[in-house]
């Protein structure tokens, strides 16, 4: 059952993988042509909520940001739970690799930084930029150039994506916040203790489930906390034992409900709301100033050195394993795609350069966009490579 499940997912990814891609192309044409202001203007819009005496007003990209992205958490939540308890990651060895990997992946980037920025002068405040995997991009890409390779490799890269986006979420947390509202905060973890621990001795309605989900998500809002990580921590007490009547999971139910809706309508609209950069009036100069070079190097060189290094360390030492099936090649193009910081790294880029910081603001950008699309054509072309020589061996052993 769980390596039908990951095919099914692996099914929908790759339909998916091009309308991520247009959007994302939508989404710079659109930042770059006659309608931008409206494209810009539309994002920057306030839109209230209000469902009896709660009210809750946002502008269009932060619904976008923290609605609709929690439920793409939710169903990452989700299948990393499946995953690590029933999958491909129930041996500690294996679920070790990408922890440690992702640990890697964070280290690699800061390092590459800081390096160049005590050695061209780049600001030091860019350093967590680069930190960053984007898991929707990643994903997609590999689900578009990875066909024919181990379905290990998914799941790999999806616990270093999703490690690794707690980790940038922590720094921000650290380094940004501006406070939180921690009443509310234990109110959503109340919530959160009540229906875990209501869900193990009785079988919970679904919609019990959407409304806790939404009351731990409004919550969470005005606590001032990511919605990312309350969706991550709600998707640990959805339970994956089978019910007697019908013999099937609440966690597997969810994640074949929600999955086409993430992959199709979720994002999409969050690539075509964060994937829009203005290019218009940039200078050469610009274009190569230091803090660009130390955030596009930070992307493409650190994060595939630190994950590769850290994969081949465990490996050594024997605390981890490599993926099931996973080349060295492969996995090398793995790392590749965990270069591919776009939309968080461009979220950490605008809180590290607040205010008035056009230029810098600006400069950021180019750096995550160089970083990113280099990191996604190298390892678009290593994975070709490595299916195309996995083809060959075949061919020659049979």
């Amino acid at each position: 059952m769980a390596r039908k499940l990951t095919f099914e997912f692996l099914r929908t990814e790759a339909a998916s993988a091009s309308v991520l891609a247009l959007a994302a192309v939508a989404a710079l044409v659109a930042a770059n042509s006659p309608w931008s202001a409206a494209y810009f203007g539309m994002l920057k819009s306030v839109q209230p909520l209000t469902i009896g005496p709660f009210a809750l007003e946002m502008t269009v990209s932060e619904w976008i940001k923290e609605g609709l992205m929690a439920l793409f958490f939710l169903v990452v939540g989700l299948e990393i739970k499946h995953e690590i308890l029933r999958g491909e990651l129930s041996d500690p060895r294996k679920l070790a690799t990408p922890v440690v990997a992702a640990l890697g992946g964070m280290l690699g980037p800061v390092v590459v930084y800081l390096i160049l920025a005590a050695t061209t002068g780049a600001p030091h405040a860019g350093w967590p930029i680069p930190v960053a995997t984007d898991i929707a991009f990643a994903l997609g890409l590999l689900a578009l150039v990875g066909r024919g390779l181990p379905p290990s490799l998914r799941i790999f890269l999806l616990t270093l994506a999703i490690v690794d986006d707690l980790g940038a979420i922590v720094l921000i947390g650290a380094l940004y916040s501006g406070g939180t509202d921690w009443a509310m905060a234990a109110a959503a973890a109340g919530i959160l203790a009540a229906m875990g621990l209501v869900a193990r001795w009785v079988r919970v309605p679904s919609p019990f489930w959407i409304v806790a989900f939404a009351m731990v998500w409004w919550l969470t809002v005005l606590a001032g906390l990511s919605t990312s990580l309350a969706a991550v921590a709600f998707a640990a007490i959805v339970p994956l034992r089978a019910r007697a009547d019908n013999h099937q999971s609440p966690l597997q139910e969810a994640m074949h409900d929600l999955h086409p809706w993430n992959a199709f309508l979720v994002l999409p609209l969050f690539a075509f709301a964060k994937a829009g950069v203005a290019l218009t009036g940039l200078s050469p100069a610009q274009a190569l100033a230091p803090l660009v070079v130390a955030i596009a190097l930070g992307l493409f060189l650190g994060k595939q050195a630190g994950v590769l290094g850290a994969v081949w360390l465990v490996s050594r030492l024997g605390l981890g394993r490599r993926p099931d099936g996973a080349t060295w090649l492969q996995l090398y193009g793995v790392g590749l795609l965990c270069g591919v910081g776009f939309t968080m790294s461009l979220f950490i880029g605008a809180l590290a350069f607040p205010g008035d910081a056009v230029d810098l603001q600006t400069e950021a950008k180019l750096g995550v966009l160089g970083g990113s699309v280099l990191s996604a054509i190298a390892g678009a072309i290593v994975l070709g490579a490595a299916r195309r020589r996995g083809a060959q061996a075949e061919k020659e052993t049979a």
